[in-house]
């Protein structure tokens, strides 16, 4: 791994919890870091609360709402300006709802809203990234997903029918690490490791909170493993990979089937319209089903 002063990361939803604690933590540890946040007024007020507790002059903010995919396309293009990015930390996401209360929602574009953010989103800011990943290489993807992860089911991928906010979050972070699965395959001679984790059940953060009322452990327990995955030279050169926390594991089962993966990936690449920002090969995999 590169010497951390010399390291440029973004962590998407880093004005809170656990990406709060992640941006801190590798400023701390001598990274510039690139904050990101829907809000503009916590970006900058995040911002100015890292560099007075590490005295990092290292910082940049950016605001953008990953709802909208056009939004997600802007950040992207912001980030796609810096010099280098070696990390890219794919944190930010939104979880089930208030038990009891939860109702499905729609993202900007029409989309089912925690597919859209937790796995639409990372999904389009990382493809538009990888030409500045590679040109930074030896760099790393990290996507922050769950242990909580249920089947996708293809033909209502939305959940238009029955829908249930536990399940609309566990898809779509399973979403996340068949992403993940399928980037560190693509990715494996680019110089780019990409892996997935697991940072801890239940951490005291604002979606646990508002799922279950309070957290059992830190969120400094999560970032801890976070920046371990994004950092740790023991990890060099590993990739597609999930981890619980510092420990690797199996996804569900659906992870490792390629039709459904593949069918996922067109569906995506459909939904966030990336047929020319795409390299030949990718868009020759993605068959008809593109858009014209």
């Amino acid at each position: 791994m590169k010497r951390m002063d010399d390291m440029t990361v973004l962590v998407t939803g880093s004005t809170d919890g656990i990406g709060k604690r992640t941006a801190l933590g590798l400023a701390g540890l001598g990274a510039r870091v690139l904050v990101h946040g829907r809000d503009e007024a916590k970006v900058v007020a995040t911002v100015s609360d890292i560099g007075k507790t590490v005295g990092s002059g290292r910082l940049k903010g950016f605001a953008a709402d990953l709802s909208s995919l056009a939004e997600v396309r802007r950040l992207a293009s912001a980030v796609a300006m810096e010099d280098r990015l070696d990390v890219l930390i794919n944190n930010a996401g939104i979880g089930s709802g208030r038990r009891g209360r939860e109702r499905r929602q729609v993202s900007a574009d029409g989309y089912e809203l925690r597919f859209a953010v937790n796995y639409l989103a990372p999904f389009l800011l990382t493809r538009l990234l990888i030409p500045l990943l590679k040109r930074s290489a030896p760099s790393r993807i990290v996507n922050v997903s769950s242990l909580g992860q249920a089947p996708i089911d293809l033909g209502d991928i939305m959940l238009e029918r029955n829908y249930d906010g536990w399940e609309a979050y566990a898809q779509s972070k399973l979403a996340l690490v068949m992403l993940t699965f399928d980037l560190a395959e693509e990715l494996r001679d680019a110089g780019v490791t990409v892996n997935a984790l697991h940072p801890g059940s239940l951490l005291d953060t604002k979606l646990v909170r508002e799922a279950f009322g309070r957290g059992r452990g830190s969120a400094q327990e999560g970032a801890d493993a976070v920046i371990h995955l994004a950092t740790s030279s023991q990890l060099d050169g590993v990739t597609g990979r999930f981890y619980d926390q510092y420990r690797e594991v199996r996804a569900d089962p659906q992870a490792y089937d390629r039709g459904v993966r593949e069918a996922l990936r067109r569906y995506s690449l459909r939904l966030t319209g990336l047929k020319g920002d795409l390299p030949d090969a990718v868009e020759q995999r993605a068959g008809s089903v593109l858009p014209r």
